[in-house]
């Protein structure tokens, strides 16, 4: 029987993991030996692409408009159609990983990655731009799934948070430094820059082992165990460990091959719920309105883009570098009602603002306000919303599932990117204040639906996790 603490939401799994006595060498820790650093570094080259697509939008907006001429309309469909092709990416990053393994699916995602920047950096027409932002979103969108899903099958339980969460610095950092460097590099250069951390992962990415839990499920029990032993270290005894895996593939190996309709089944609810519904709250919060846009929204708000861009950088990424530490000292709930309640005070924040702005009240303090709001919203959302979805999601599902499963939440996540970086600037002019005091009710849900439904994962294999969260998928 699978019991939950209302408290707390600690899992207590089905199925209980083996204590297994060694004979020489000790018990595969939670220690970073240099192969699983440099994976993990390689895994994450994928995310600064990821970041530096979603940062490249703000600082290029006014040269691409002038020396293409573009309408607000036309720019509105180059920033959102990143997530259009996301969302096609998302569809395929599931099979993708399943069929040609986590390596494989980075590596092929970085191809489109590179193509869409050459694509973008040589454009003379708006076609070429929209074709080329296009092929980076879908590149983006298999990297979204296959980086955390791969750093979380090779990290130990003990570094699982912290090793996942440098996928979203590493978003963070490709988000800020974009806005950095585009404050003094054109359009153009910029697209160019943002093609080098493609070339690193493409480079990197043989030297890197494949995920141990893949080789399994794929019949591949040496590689296995060599691929683990060189992510735990040549001195350590992963017999438990590779045995623990070996174990829970068999058992899913039983089950029949799953169809999309299969993850709609009762026991799998708990974890389409709380993948799905925390992807839909991190989108419509309003990340990527304040993102894609922001240079725009200092401007709107008063305030100077670049001073305000700059401080946001100065921000995001040691409230990141925080999130990383804090992940497996603090556990993934709390960790992540502080920052859904931080981007709802953010939100309020913005709104006021703009409220104050509209009733020609407080003239002089306003602009400092939406400073204040969009450092808030930021920090808070680097500290946990930005990365623990997407650690969670990596978790939940067992790894019959997790291809479906994985693409699914994906989806829905670009798709709530879509709607909200296409929708921005339309509801922004309808109501400045109005959108943010949305986004800051959404936020505020967001607190209520963790404390409701989000389980903590902390310092549990992935294994003692998937049995508890659905336990009647593992039943024999």
């Amino acid at each position: 029987m699978v019991k939950q603490s209302e408290e707390t939401g600690e899992l207590r799994p089905l199925i209980e993991t083996h204590n297994h006595e060694f004979h020489g060498g000790g018990r595969a820790t939670g220690s970073a030996t240099f192969s699983l650093i440099f994976s993990t570094l390689v895994a994450v080259s994928g995310s600064y692409v990821f970041g530096t697509a979603i940062g490249y939008s703000s600082p290029s907006e006014a040269g691409i408009m002038t020396d293409l001429d573009l309408t607000v309309s036309e720019y509105s469909v180059f920033g959102s159609i990143l997530t259009v092709g996301a969302m096609i990416g998302a569809i395929v990053s599931g099979k993708l990983a399943d069929y040609i393994g986590r390596r494989g699916t980075m590596g092929f995602a970085e191809i489109f990655c590179l193509l869409g920047w050459f694509l973008i950096a040589f454009s003379k027409a708006v076609w070429w731009l929209d074709i080329g932002r296009l092929l980076v979103g879908f590149g983006m969108g298999v990297i979204s799934y296959v980086v955390p899903v791969f750093i979380a099958e090779i990290t130990p339980k003990e570094l699982r948070g912290a090793f996942t969460t440098v996928h979203q610095l590493m978003i963070c950092f490709g988000v800020s430094l974009t806005w950095l460097i585009g404050a003094f590099v054109n359009w153009r250069t910029l697209a160019l820059i943002g093609a080098i951390p493609s070339v690193i992962q493409l480079v990197g990415l043989p030297f890197t082992p494949e995920s141990p839990r893949w080789l399994t499920k794929n019949g591949q029990g040496l590689d296995c165990e060599d691929a683990l032993q060189r992510l735990r270290g040549m001195n350590k005894d992963i017999s438990a460990e590779v045995l623990e895996i070996q174990e829970y593939t068999e058992l899913l190996k039983q089950l029949p091959e799953p169809s999309v309709l299969d993850l709609f089944q009762r026991q799998y609810a708990r974890s389409l719920i709380v993948g799905l519904g925390l992807m839909v709250l991190q989108q419509f919060g309003g990340v990527n309105g304040i993102a894609f846009y922001v240079t725009s929204l200092f401007t709107s708000a008063g305030f100077s883009g670049n001073i305000g861009t700059i401080a946001l950088a100065a921000v995001q990424i040691p409230m990141t570098a925080l999130g990383v530490v804090l992940m497996d000292v603090s556990g993934r709930r709390p960790l992540l009602m502080i920052s859904a309640a931080g981007t709802c005070l953010g939100s309020l924040c913005l709104a006021l603002s703009f409220l104050f702005k509209d009733l020609q009240l407080w003239r002089s303090g306003s602009p400092t306000m939406a400073l204040a709001g969009v450092l808030v919203f930021s920090g808070s959302f680097s500290l946990g919303m930005g990365a623990i979805p997407w650690v969670i999601m990596s978790e939940i599902f067992p790894i019959n599932m997790k291809g479906l499963a994985g693409s699914l939440v994906t989806l829905v996540s670009w798709l709530g990117s879509w709607i909200v970086s296409y929708s921005f600037n339309f509801l922004f002019n309808w109501s400045s204040t109005g959108i943010f005091f949305i986004f800051s009710s959404i936020c505020g849900f967001t607190v209520l639906f963790v404390a409701k439904f989000v389980p903590e994962t902390k310092g549990r294999t992935l294994e003692e996790i998937q049995a508890a969260m659905n336990p009647l998928s593992t039943k024999s």
